[in-house]
């Protein structure tokens, strides 16, 4: 759960809820020609829904072995827990992190 404000802008929330999925493993089975890529610097693209506008992914550059997608979109139940809040020191002054799951002031 990444609490960046990057996060908080994109998503529109406290938090972004983030899984990170090897590349060679993530494949679109429809719809793939309905996101819009936007670059955001040199190493990060993020792709949107073009119909409602929901984040779905984002790639970088640097990281080309993994897809990071935003996991609201999941509608099946996923077995990983959450394993950590991450940049916790620039987290919303309005959002209370109510659980034991570890937390990072940065990655």
């Amino acid at each position: 759960m990444c609490h960046c404000s990057e996060c908080r802008r994109v998503q529109g929330t406290a938090f972004a809820t983030n899984g990170n999925v090897e590349s060679k493993n993530f494949k679109f089975l429809s719809g793939e020609n309905n996101l819009t890529e936007f670059r955001e610097n040199d190493n990060k693209s993020r792709f949107f829904c073009q119909s409602c506008g929901s984040p779905i992914m984002t790639q970088l550059k640097n990281n080309p072995d993994y897809t990071r997608i935003r996991l609201g979109l999941i509608t099946n139940e996923i077995e990983e827990a959450i394993e950590k809040h991450i940049f916790v020191d620039s987290k919303a002054n309005w959002d209370v992190i109510c659980d034991d799951i570890p937390q990072h002031k940065e990655w």
